[in-house]
């Protein structure tokens, strides 16, 4: 008799986040707006007020409908286990917060009329993060020359061009951070 097969929870950080940005998008949903505009984007607020604090890396799980939390999560969970597996957990939940801080805090610093949400950021740095996954040392991948090309490149032209409420920005930084993780997780 065959064993049964079970399922196995084989990226924990990024089957959590995504099911924590599905929870997100569900209670706003219920909400009417509420939780995102008060727990899941980022915008300029009181340093004093502690949601703020919160909300700094919080805006990554919130999205702004079913298409944008579509959009982000399928390029989250294709990219994100093989970086989780090659980077472990504690290293990936690190970069995620790192990037929705950094993303956080330039949004609140540079443009106080505005809110941020959603996980496009943090997709741009796993996008930029698997590109170098191959890196030796004294090389740099073909791969990571295209993304930032590509990728970043069409963020850039976008960031100029579109008038759209998309955060190029936020993607561009996403990018940096993931190549920075990078280079850094590749010295270790």
């Amino acid at each position: 008799m065959k064993k049964p097969i079970k399922l196995q929870y084989n990226s924990p950080v990024i089957l959590s986040f995504a099911a924590l940005s599905l929870a997100a998008l569900l209670l706003d949903l219920v909400t009417g707006g509420w939780s995102n505009r008060t727990l899941f984007s980022v915008y300029r607020s009181s340093l004093l007020h502690p949601l703020t604090w919160l909300r700094l890396f919080t805006h990554v799980l919130g999205h702004s409908g079913y298409q944008h939390f579509i959009g982000n999560m399928l390029l989250f969970l294709v990219v994100g286990p093989p970086m989780e597996e090659k980077h472990g957990s504690k290293r990936l939940l690190i970069a995620i917060l790192i990037t929705a801080a950094v993303t956080g805090i330039v949004e609140m610093a540079f443009f106080p009329g505005h809110a941020l949400l959603g996980a496009s950021g943090i997709v741009f740095m796993l996008i930029v993060l698997s590109s170098l996954a191959g890196m030796r040392e004294g090389h740099i991948p073909v791969t990571l020359i295209l993304v930032v090309i590509l990728y970043l490149g069409r963020e850039v032209i976008d960031m100029i061009a579109a008038k759209d409420n998309v955060s190029q920005l936020g993607h561009i930084l996403g990018g940096l951070c993931g190549g920075a993780f990078g280079f850094v997780y590749q010295k270790r």
